[in-house]
């Protein structure tokens, strides 16, 4: 992050402020939505296998409930703060509101390295945090998911502590769990397909030829690496990945078959050999001239600093809040189309809705339907906020948090205040 550039919750409340100028959004409802309905810290003593103690940090935040219960990811890293958490929940809530989903917006967060801990020491950190955060999160009030550092089996953990602190089990409380207990088909790859339609769609509107485009890709985890197979699988041409311990380049393009069987073996992305192959950073990834940077990894990568250097036509965003405001400055006066992340890489949220929605009913669909109906909703989402970027001359980000704010200010206006 530049140092130019300020914190990640400040951040992500200046697109609200954007969008709040746009349509002369009631002051007193700009207030309400740039703050946290509740914090929770806490402390997550640990014995490790070496009989040592040691004490974590951890957070849950809910930004709002105003349209249902809270919805958000469980991020493990030694960079969490309470305001990524913050911000992190901030952009759920707004993400919920533009696919229209009766979910709100949370986050949590374990300040933890855990490249540190051994299995057994994860999910005892794990099972604790939970016991800490229990009061916060269930079916009706807050419904976790993976995010960074977290995965499938860290949701089989919270998922069983819940329930067994509730006396019966409650796969609904969480998702992104193994399909062996209430998880759902599609959803660790639901974020990388969703880009992909997303994208699509834009490219459709604009009559580009996407098989004939360049990418580059930070990221190559989760969400990256399911986008760069789809993207290079439909004939683009993938330049450069970047992950945070190095990066690999090629002019001739990226052979990803064979960079996903490198990465599978835990091998460091940076030492792949291939065709015309070397070795890259950060700054070389985000100047290479390419049509579309796909930015999926941690947030305020694109920056004031580097912003200047960016060549390209699209910006997809598969990270959260990945650019910051004064980013979007420069991006705009350059005529780069960003498509911004509570869109384009709501994929995730909409098929965990879908995971949701079948542990309540305790019927389960299949892939093709999980797909067809993301596909539904997102392209939905995509033409309201593509017609209303047109009509009112803004980018799509700020056509974006028009929608939904206009739908949060009128549920905040139908519901009142209480007392």
């Amino acid at each position: 992050m530049s140092s130019l550039d300020i914190n990640p919750f400040e951040s992500a409340k200046k697109k609200l402020i954007i969008a709040a100028k746009e349509i002369n959004l009631d002051p007193n409802t700009v207030n309400f939505l740039s703050r946290v309905e509740k914090s929770l810290i806490v402390s997550i003593p640990i014995k490790m296998d070496n009989g040592s103690i040691e004490i974590f940090q951890g957070y849950r935040v809910h930004h709002s409930t105003i349209r249902g219960p809270a919805k958000g990811g469980i991020r493990y890293s030694p960079e969490v703060t309470l305001d990524e958490i913050k911000a992190l929940a901030f952009l759920m809530t707004f993400k919920t509101s533009l696919l229209e989903l009766p979910l709100g917006g949370s986050k949590g967060g374990v300040c933890v390295d855990i490249k540190r801990l051994s299995n057994a020491e994860l999910e005892r950190l794990t099972r604790r945090y939970t016991a800490e955060i229990i009061n916060m999160i269930g079916p009706d009030i807050d419904i976790p998911a993976p995010d960074m550092g977290t995965d499938a089996q860290t949701m089989a953990w919270l998922m069983d502590t819940y329930s067994m602190q509730k006396g019966r089990t409650i796969p609904e409380v969480v998702t992104g769990k193994p399909i062996e207990i209430g998880g759902s088909v599609g959803r660790s790859g639901a974020t990388g397909t969703g880009m992909f339609y997303v994208l699509k769609a834009l490219c459709d509107k604009m009559n580009y030829n996407l098989g004939s485009m360049t990418a580059v890709i930070q990221g190559f985890g989760k969400v990256g690496s399911v986008i760069a197979k789809k993207l290079y699988d439909n004939g683009i041409k993938i330049l450069g990945v970047m992950e945070s311990d190095g990066g690999v380049f090629s002019p001739k393009g990226l052979n990803i078959d064979s960079l996903l069987d490198w990465k599978n073996q835990n091998n460091r992305l940076g030492d792949f050999q291939g065709n015309s192959t070397r070795e890259i950073t950060n700054e070389d990834l985000f100047s290479t001239p390419c049509d579309i940077i796909v930015p999926a990894a941690i947030e305020n990568q694109i920056n004031s600093s580097n912003a200047a250097d960016i060549e390209c036509k699209i910006i997809l965003e598969g990270a959260n809040s990945p650019t910051t405001s004064k980013a979007d400055r420069f991006l705009e006066e350059k005529d780069i189309i960003a498509i911004p992340d509570i869109l384009a890489n709501s994929g995730g949220v909409c098929v965990s809705y879908f995971e949701y929605v079948q542990d309540i009913n305790a019927y389960f669909w299949d892939l093709e339907r999980i797909n067809n109906e993301m596909r539904h909703i997102l392209l939905k989402a995509f033409g309201e906020v593509y017609n209303l970027s047109k009509e009112r001359d803004v980018s799509l980000r700020t056509a974006a948090y028009v929608i939904a704010v206009s739908r949060l200010a009128k549920a905040l206006e139908l519901r009142g205040l209480f007392p």
